[in-house]
């Protein structure tokens, strides 16, 4: 027993060294993404930190080169803020929801909108189902934090993304002139979740996603960041899709893919796509 707590005792003390270019090279990592990874964090990585951005790169499903979701990524956060530790200063005071405690929200949402879609296109059975632009981190100005948390003034001011959204559209529009992506939507009032159930309402699918564990739950789902898209595609598209967002300098994020009907939010169901749809939307 006094041997394991030693070796547990070294692999800490390791884990907490200060990388050297041969570990670095050992774990795989191009200096590219080396040096963005000091960049956002602001010094010398330790071995912990990188191997919790390599974990956090593979759970995203490697979707596209390390160095291009770290500079992706790079724009989520303020220097010396990367790693998520599970603390929110700025919602703090309210706790973060559990994935079951987001099936009555959901609905609550979604059927209260009744959201208009603005585009004639929906999401097929098996299609891949992408977010384009950065993960959403704020929801105090949302439809969920006023419905579900009565929230009447949001204290955070937005930043102008005009040009991002006019960049985004641009590039998503030649993807769908070009049959790469079958469907595009902005993402808007409801957030992430209300975009995805818009894109099943016409053809009755559901959405089998995971969210981003780095980010809040509710954030992920609920927050009404601007510039934002979701997309659908078909699998045989997926190689090109990726390598023309990562020309082009584009973040995106894999959520899943579009299902027979049933919605499920990381592997737990939440029932029917009928149930969050509008008697006027079905």
């Amino acid at each position: 027993m006094h041997d394991v707590i030693v070796d547990m005792s070294e692999e800490k003390c390791h884990m907490d060294e200060l990388l050297t270019s041969e570990i670095v090279e050992a774990m795989g990592v191009s200096q590219p993404a080396f040096e963005e990874v000091q960049c956002i964090i602001g010094r010398m990585p330790t071995v912990q930190e990188l191997s919790t951005l390599l974990a956090m790169w593979d759970a995203n499903g490697r979707q596209q080169s390390l160095y291009g979701w770290l500079r992706g990524q790079h724009h989520l956060v303020e220097k010396n803020e990367y790693l998520y530790t599970g603390t929110d200063e700025c919602h703090k005071d309210i706790r973060e929801p559990r994935v079951k405690d987001c099936i009555t929200m959901a609905r609550e949402l979604s059927i209260s909108l009744g959201l208009q879609s603005l585009s004639e296109t929906s999401f097929s059975r098996g299609e891949n189902l992408y977010m384009v632009g950065n993960v959403s981190t704020q929801f105090l100005d949302s439809e969920y934090a006023r419905r579900c948390l009565h929230i009447i003034a949001d204290p955070v001011k937005m930043a102008t993304v005009d040009e991002d959204i006019a960049y985004h559209e641009l590039i998503l529009g030649s993807l769908f002139d070009a049959g790469v992506i079958t469907s595009r939507r902005p993402i808007g009032r409801g957030g992430l979740f209300a975009s995805l159930v818009d894109g099943c309402r016409r053809s009755k699918v559901g959405f089998d996603i995971l969210t981003c564990r780095e980010i809040r739950l509710d954030a992920f789902l609920f927050g009404e960041d601007p510039g934002r898209f979701v997309v659908s595609l078909s699998e045989s598209q997926d190689d090109l899709f990726l390598l023309k967002l990562c020309e082009a300098r584009v973040n995106c994020c894999f959520l899943g893919h579009a299902t027979k009907g049933r919605v499920l939010v990381d592997d737990m169901d939440f029932g029917d796509i009928s149930l969050f749809l509008s008697i006027t939307n079905q």
